[in-house]
């Protein structure tokens, strides 16, 4: 196999986050159910960001928080998803190419504004998301670099991008040009209402061995299974796919394979602030390990150490040197 020019590439909604700490009876006000992620349209997010109070923005998006969480750590990384040729969409540009990472992906010059979430955290450090998809359900199958798929080692994608239909084309082009190439292909779930909207086509993507590797949650697996019992569902996606990864939250993760499972316990926090990120900055400590070759509990933990940063303030991308954390706490980087 040719020798990888990216360690890990990740294709996702290119989305700009406006984050604000608030309160339940903001929630409640404008009919928001805590802790999940709804697609929204342009003139819902224009009332929520008009009740918003003072905001924090960054660049987002799940993939690319992983991303750059991979970058971070000092690991080759490079990003595919859309912008529009807007204010934002210079700023989304500029802060992921600042954070180390190849971003090629040519920005729309019409069409939807660039892609916004407004995510409400409350004071326990849950986070409510409302997204405005906007430019990323422009990227299209021809947006994917043949040539970019294949020098990289690891192809990672969000379930989100099951939401706008040219993604998924272009979700499905990545996967079968990677897997061409001798390379391996992870997917995140994502969300568990993303789950429960295309449960069936994420076991396809998994059972036909379109995706090696799945990220997901204990409330994401659970929905994929329909079923409350962890063990249960656990065994079936062992069954189902090569290697299954599970984020428990403060119980830490579990890394399911053929072979077995390897659980790995959480990192301590001091303070838990926003979980905005955890999940997709796990998969970044998780994916540099296995690109490592730093075998799955290393793995798992380098997983849970990059989360535990990114939990303890707000915004989901790295506020530190992952590296530099990592090398302190003994993990291999």
């Amino acid at each position: 196999m040719a020798d990888a020019k990216y360690d890990v590439l990740g294709i996702g909604n290119a989305i700009f986050d406006v984050l604000v700490q608030t309160d339940e009876a903001f929630l409640g006000r404008h009919g928001m159910t805590k802790g999940g992620m709804a697609l929204i349209d342009e003139a819902r997010a224009t009332a929520i960001y008009a009740d918003m109070g003072p905001a924090t923005e960054m660049s987002g998006g799940s993939a690319a928080n992983t991303i750059v969480g991979i970058a971070n750590l000092g690991a080759r990384a490079a990003y595919v998803g859309k912008v529009r040729d807007d204010q934002i969409g210079g700023l989304y540009t500029h802060d992921i190419r600042a954070a180390g990472v190849a971003f090629e992906t040519k920005a729309a010059s019409g069409g939807p504004a660039t892609g916004c979430s407004y995510i409400l955290v409350t004071p326990d450090g849950e986070r409510t998301m409302n997204t405005y998809l906007g430019a990323a359900q422009e990227l299209m199958p021809d947006d994917i670099d043949a040539a970019q798929i294949a020098a990289s080692s690891i192809i990672y994608l969000e379930g989100y991008l099951w939401d706008p239909k040219n993604a998924k084309e272009a979700f499905v082009k990545a996967a079968t040009i990677a897997h061409g190439a001798g390379r391996q292909v992870a997917l995140t779930l994502s969300d568990s209402f993303c789950v429960g909207r295309y449960r069936d086509e994420f076991l396809d993507l998994m059972r036909k061995g379109t995706v090696d590797l799945v990220f997901a949650n204990e409330a994401e697996l659970q929905s994929l299974y329909e079923t409350s019992d962890f063990d249960a569902a656990l065994k079936q996606l062992r069954a189902d796919t090569k290697l299954g990864i599970v984020t428990r939250s403060e119980k830490g993760c579990v890394v399911a394979s053929r072979d077995g499972v390897v659980a790995v316990p959480a990192f301590p926090i001091t303070k838990l602030v926003d979980t905005t990120g955890a999940g997709d900055l796990f998969a970044a400590g998780f994916l540099f390990g296995l690109v490592r070759n730093a075998g799955h509990e290393n793995s798992g933990r380098l997983g849970a150490l990059a989360a535990a940063e990114v939990i303890q303030h707000i915004g989901a991308r790295p506020q530190v040197s992952l590296k530099e954390l990592a090398q302190k706490n003994g993990l291999p980087v």
